[in-house]
């Protein structure tokens, strides 16, 4: 199909077929964990992690693969499905252990007065959050990702030290509620577990994997409790078995994309900000035998590897 029958920008209605994601960008893919390469020494950091049941701390430029480390020791590990626990400025540790919906209760308080002497149930309205979730006691570890850690308030680092340290929680709202056995839902499933007086306490330490693009130093006390691993910058070679595993593309096979691949492996040496989906994106763009050609794909290709700096 011609590039052509996309967008036009005439306005005029037409029926367009759109071609198929890319290998990394579909939504029923279970098997991103098979196309990480972990760096040398990553392995290493990862297994000291587990055995000394501490969380890995891994910091690197965006797109070095480290959100996909956690993805990958879940599936060797059997450890089920990752939890995620997105971080922003605005993230707080409680929400990240137990949510309750206070507004809910009390209007299904206000509503229930007079129909019934029994008050309204609490539990539909408290909802473990991903770090509460995993902390939960069981045979295995759960895994859980904290991601971008580095954007959180300047708080939120020392907040985990407790939780950390101890592999517990409590839910105030179940401390004190005359329930001892509440069944709370789960962040990741309708599933629920039986929280008894409020306190939640691991059995067995979750695996923790928190990144960080390097925006911002942590305080000792949090940094000692880490094993910490610094993603290296990718090469030449990284890069182009990255390509291969994405892609399916040997060195051999790329053509005119392995000069792609050179430049870029350049530009990220002198210190130039760039992930590596950009040149996933501008490989597959090179080699799809339906993409443009010539002034339009020098075009597209700046539009693609653009400085993720900004400048």
């Amino acid at each position: 199909m011609s590039w052509n029958n996309y967008y036009r920008g005439d306005g005029e209605p037409r029926d367009v077929e759109l071609a198929p994601p890319p290998p990394w960008r579909g939504f029923t893919r279970n098997d991103a964990h098979k196309a990480f390469l972990p760096p040398e020494g990553l392995t290493d950091a990862v297994n000291a992690a587990l055995y000394l049941h501490r969380p890995l701390l891994i910091t690197g430029n965006t797109g070095t693969g480290k959100s996909t480390v956690i993805e990958q020791v879940a599936a060797e590990l059997k450890l089920g499905p990752a939890l995620r626990w997105h971080i922003t400025s605005r993230s707080t540790l409680p929400e990240a252990l137990c949510r309750y919906d206070a507004l809910g209760h009390i209007h299904a308080l206000r509503l229930q007065q007079g129909r019934s002497e029994e008050p309204a149930d609490i539990a539909p309205f408290l909802q473990l959050g991903p770090l509460g979730t995993a902390l939960l006691p069981g045979h295995r570890p759960r895994a859980l990702l904290i991601d971008e850690i580095d954007k959180s308030d300047i708080d939120l680092p020392a907040d985990l030290l407790d939780v950390l340290e101890s592999g517990r929680f409590e839910i105030h709202e179940l401390a004190r509620h005359s329930t001892r056995e509440v069944a709370v839902r789960k962040w990741d499933a309708k599933a629920t577990h039986i929280v008894v007086d409020g306190l939640v306490q691991c059995t067995t330490f979750p695996f923790i994997v928190m990144t960080s693009n390097g925006e911002r130093d942590f305080p000792a006390p949090f940094l000692r409790r880490c094993i910490r691993f610094d993603m290296p910058t990718p090469t030449e070679e990284t890069l182009c078995r990255a390509v291969e595993s994405h892609l399916g593309l040997r060195r051999d096979e790329l053509g005119e994309a392995a000069t792609l691949v050179s430049a870029f492996a350049e530009r990220v040496a002198r210190g130039d900000s760039l992930a590596v989906d950009q040149l996933l994106n501008a490989v597959r763009l090179v080699t799809d035998a339906d993409a443009p050609t010539g002034a339009l794909r020098n075009r597209l290709l700046d539009l693609m590897l653009r400085d993720l700096s900004g400048g």
